[in-house]
This record gives structure tokens, C-alpha cells and sequence, in this order.
């Protein structure tokens, strides 16, 4: 099939593009090599994939809707999977004009494309910071997600919203996918497993937030590009469609939402000592208060995306944590 790809420079995207190439579909990636973080590693990931004969790649900015809807129809996709966004929760505080460029004109370029030159199916990211503070474990897609704590929880919340309207008002088979703390090789460097690998190995202290009285779901990447094409292969409309409270009683909406997560709770300390001894390092920890904007706990259920898709992630954080240090250790020969 033909894929359309956003972000293919990076972390998920990239992951998914090489996935999807080596399964011999064709890709048409999308990414403006955005300068948050080092282009450089962008170029890298980028070089995985751009000699292969299905890939095409455009260095543009998803906020151009008219270069966009080009590109669409030059190539007409069969399907969609839009990964490029402004991420970080921390970052959003600084400059929040990003976000609102990238994560909510950027999707509103594709929402308009897939209108204009419809597609079988979008697959979108969003994020596990839509739940904000709630405090009901495991997290569930039917919780309210009404009070975001950050602007980039706020966009991606908001990127929900719009394709919910863009799939009942023009039928577009959507589904968005709340992915939970991915880590593993090709990561971002402002994440908090690549910082502690970092920093341990330079010798510098690691900050620990909330004196380390953190939860979250770390979600392997291969099990995160799994689900994404297991995703991708399901039909949104199919799957008990959300029937709407409309006068029209036939109304409905091609429409998803899943959690994909790891499924499985791991104190903050225990995936730092995970690191410590696969590097053979103790870390001098800084521990300090919690950060504006994190949360406490993270934990996600998989029952929907399992039902729906076979989603079944596999890898332990022992297992992705070793695969990640092996990564760094040999692209930054340390």
C-alpha cells in the first residue's frame, strides 16, 4: 500500500517508516527537520531510509496546507500516519507558539488534505498528557480528559477534537493513538532515559523529580510501531462506531481513540537502577520537587487496542533499556 508518513526524521516516525519499507509498502514521508533537537540525529535517522526505492521524502513544514494538499495529490496515499508534532510537555512552557504551528494548524493541514483527497484511514498521535492529573489507574479512553496541565496536552487534546469532527462531518476513518513514555534506540535526547544515559556516562548528576516518587508506563518503541500498523490495518467504522447524540439517529463517527502503552506500572527509580546497571555506573541523583506540568503517574489500559487491534507488547524495561545504552554507546562511541 502507500503509506503517508509525517515526521519520518523523527523518533516514532522514523521507526515506522523503516518498519513499513522493510514490509514493502511505499512511504511518502514528510518532515521539516525541525532544530528543537539536533538536526544532526534527524539526518541520521533519515539516512536508514532514504536511499530505499519506495521512499520519498519532503523537507517541508506541515503548517504550508497548500504544499501539503500537493504532495497528497501527487501521490494519493491509500493511508495516513501523521507522527509529526512540537513534542515535550516542558519545552511547550517556553515557547508555546511552536505548538500551536506544528501540533494544531500542522494536523489541520492533514485533516483538510485527507478531506480533499480522501484516504482510507488517518492514524494519528496524541498523548498520554490528555489525562492531566487523573488519578484512576490504569487510564482508560472513556475517562475524562477535560483539564490538561500543559499546552501541548491542550494541542493534542485539541487534534482529538478536530479529527472527531472531521470524521462525522466528512467520514474520514480516524484513529488517535495516546502513546505512553516510548523510549529505545534512535530516541529524543531531551527525553528523561536518554538524559540519565547521558549524564551517567559523562559523569554528571541526574535530576530526579519529586524525589523520585514517580510511575510511568515506558513503552518500548517496537511495540509502539506495532500497534501503530496494527492500527492502521483496522477500519475505524467497523468497530462499533460511536453513535452520536444528534437528530439524525443513523449518525455516526469513523472514529477511535487508544491508549498504547506498555501496560505495566514501573517506579522512576527502578528504571533508573535499570540503567545504572546496565551501564555498570551508580548516578549521583539530584532529586528535587516536582516539575510544573509532569504528573505524578502514568499508567495505561490496553484492553481496547488489544480487543480491536491484537496489540500485545512484549518488551520488558530490562530488555528495551539494555537495547537503548547498546544503541547510544555505538552512535556516540562512547
Amino acid at each position: 500500500m502507500k503509506f503517508l508518513v509525517t515526521g519520518t526524521a523523527g523518533f516514532i516516525g522514523n521507526h515506522t517508516a523503516l518498519r513499513l519499507l522493510n514490509k514493502g509498502h511505499e512511504v511518502i514521508g514528510i518532515d521539516d527537520f525541525n532544530p528543537y533537537y539536533s538536526v544532526s540525529l534527524k539526518e541520521d535517522r533519515n539516512d536508514r531510509i532514504k536511499d530505499h526505492p519506495n521512499f520519498t521524502l519532503y523537507r517541508e513544514g506541515l503548517e504550508n496546507l497548500e504544499k501539503i494538499k500537493e504532495i497528497f495529490k501527487e501521490h494519493r496515499p491509500d493511508k495516513v500516519i501523521h507522527l509529526a508534532a512540537q513534542p515535550g510537555v516542558r519545552y511547550s512552557l517556553i515557547n508555546p507558539e511552536a505548538y500551536t504551528r506544528s501540533n494544531v494548524t500542522g494536523t489541520l493541514s492533514i485533516l483538510e488534505s485527507c478531506r480533499t483527497y480522501p484516504v482510507e484511514h488517518l492514524i494519528y498521535a496524541s498523548t498520554s498528557s490528555v489525562y492531566g492529573a487523573n488519578t484512576k489507574l490504569p487510564f482508560e479512553e472513556n475517562d475524562a480528559v477535560d483539564h490538561p496541565l500543559t499546552l501541548y496536552a491542550a494541542t493534542k487534546r485539541a487534534n482529538e477534537l478536530m479529527a472527531h469532527s472531521y470524521s462525522y462531518l466528512f467520514k474520514i476513518p480516524t484513529s488517535g493513538l495516546r502513546f505512553f513514555t516510548v523510549y529505545g534506540p534512535w530516541g529524543r535526547p531531551d527525553m528523561a532515559f536518554f538524559l540519565f544515559t547521558k549524564n551517567i556516562l559523562e559523569g554528571k548528576p541526574i535530576d530526579v523529580f519529586n524525589n523520585g516518587d514517580m510511575e510511568r508506563d515506558f513503552t518500548y518503541i517496537e511495540d509502539i510501531v506495532s500497534g501503530i500498523l496494527n492500527v492502521a490495518a483496522t477500519n475505524p467504522g467497523e468497530l462499533n462506531p460511536e453513535k452520536l447524540h444528534v437528530a439524525d439517529k443513523s449518525a455516526v463517527a469513523p472514529y477511535q481513540i487508544y491508549n498504547i502503552g506498555n501496560n505495566k506500572r514501573v517506579q522512576l527509580m527502578h528504571y533508573i537502577k535499570v540503567i545504572e546497571d546496565v551501564l555498570g555506573i551508580e548516578a549521583q541523583k539530584n532529586f528535587l520537587p516536582m516539575q510544573n506540568g509532569d504528573v505524578q503517574k502514568t499508567f495505561a489500559s490496553v484492553d481496547k487496542l488489544e480487543k480491536n487491534a491484537g496489540y500485545r507488547p512484549s518488551t520488558s524495561v530490562e530488555v528495551g533499556v539494555k537495547n537503548f545504552v547498546e544503541w547510544y554507546r555505538n552512535y556516540y562511541q562512547v
